[in-house]
């Protein structure tokens, strides 16, 4: 499919620049070349395309579609699903999480839904039919949402909502669910796609940078790095090398356009792609960073709760993923 880029590529580094194919900083040139254009290519189209779905799904009817059925455990498979057509990553977990249980969600599900937004966007769909093709990004898609769901539902049956703080606590006694049926605007098809197009020209500028850092990093690990450098720790042959890959992960922060081409290279360099997947989900799903914003929601036993589940849910995905691909 890519073929004519891989061509441009090599004659874009090889002829114009007249590197040698084989070098070091030609091959790390070349990869970050052909990447590049590669996934702001995919990248652009999939946002196009997931942004005409999310603007029939925008957050509030979401949160109106949960709330006013009875769906006897289906919640949890549709909270996930939305989180994969919603553009929203940890850094929007606070108003999401607040937003959700105020209008009477059920905890597990909002976290299903927390979950499973970071985990799988636009963004990592795009970037995984680039660089893995698309039976691993079905893989990675089903799994994110599964892995979303079964998280959810376990942290919904230990009855956490006694770990809220608060500050929840103290906005859930005075919240007004709104009896309002979601109306979405009166416009048709065509009216929206000026504003879908430049939501999604947005979204590509708003990642950009990362994908550029994300495919820098790759391109000198691709180049510079030996094969067999990782080995020694996370390789197939290491029992451990999918849980040393998500701890390793989880400290670290990043969304899905900067961790991605470290993953690829990964995969290159020899790491099992499940252990590779696992560690990126590990990265996306889990951080510092989102762990610090929903300490404002969490008391501290909660966030440690909430963080080894989905990291143990992750770590046995992981050891599936390599069974399975």
């Amino acid at each position: 499919m890519f073929d004519w880029l891989q061509h441009f590529a090599d004659w874009l580094i090889y002829s114009v620049f007249g590197l040698t194919h084989g070098s070091k900083v030609g091959d790390a040139l070349n990869f970050f070349v052909f990447d590049t254009i590669k996934i702001f290519i995919l990248l652009g189209l999939v946002t196009f395309l997931m942004g005409i779905v999310n603007s029939y799904f925008p957050i509030d009817r979401v949160r109106n579609f949960l709330t006013k059925r009875k769906w006897y455990g289906l919640d949890y498979f549709l909270a996930s699903f939305f989180g994969t057509i919603t553009p929203f990553c940890s850094c929007s977990s606070v108003p999401l999480f607040i937003g959700f249980v105020k209008g009477g969600i059920p905890l597990g599900v909002t976290l299903a839904f927390l979950i499973s937004s970071p985990l799988v966007d636009a963004v990592s769909v795009a970037m995984f039919i680039g660089m893995f093709g698309w039976k691993t990004t079905i893989v990675y898609v089903v799994s994110g949402i599964v892995l979303s769901m079964i998280a959810g539902y376990i942290l919904g049956k230990m009855n956490l909502e006694h770990l809220l703080t608060d500050w929840v606590k103290k906005i859930l006694e005075n919240k007004q669910i709104a009896d309002e049926e979601f109306e979405a605007e009166k416009k048709t098809f065509f009216q929206r796609l000026p504003e879908i197009g430049k939501e999604a020209l947005g979204i590509v500028k708003g990642v950009s940078l990362y994908i550029l850092i994300g495919i820098a990093i790759g391109g000198l690990m691709h180049g510079f790095i030996p094969t067999g450098f990782f080995e020694e720790y996370i390789s197939k042959e290491n029992p451990f090398a999918v849980p040393i890959a998500v701890i390793l992960g989880v400290p670290m922060y990043s969304n899905a356009a900067g961790v991605l081409p470290v993953m690829q290279v990964l995969v290159q360099k020899g790491i099992p792609l499940g252990t590779a997947i696992a560690f990126s989900m590990a990265v996306v799903g889990l951080s510092i960073p989102e762990g610090l914003l929903l300490k404002k929601v969490m008391t501290t036993k909660m966030l440690f709760i909430f963080f080894g589940v989905v990291t143990a849910c992750i770590i046995i995905s992981g050891y599936l993923f390599n069974l399975i691909l």
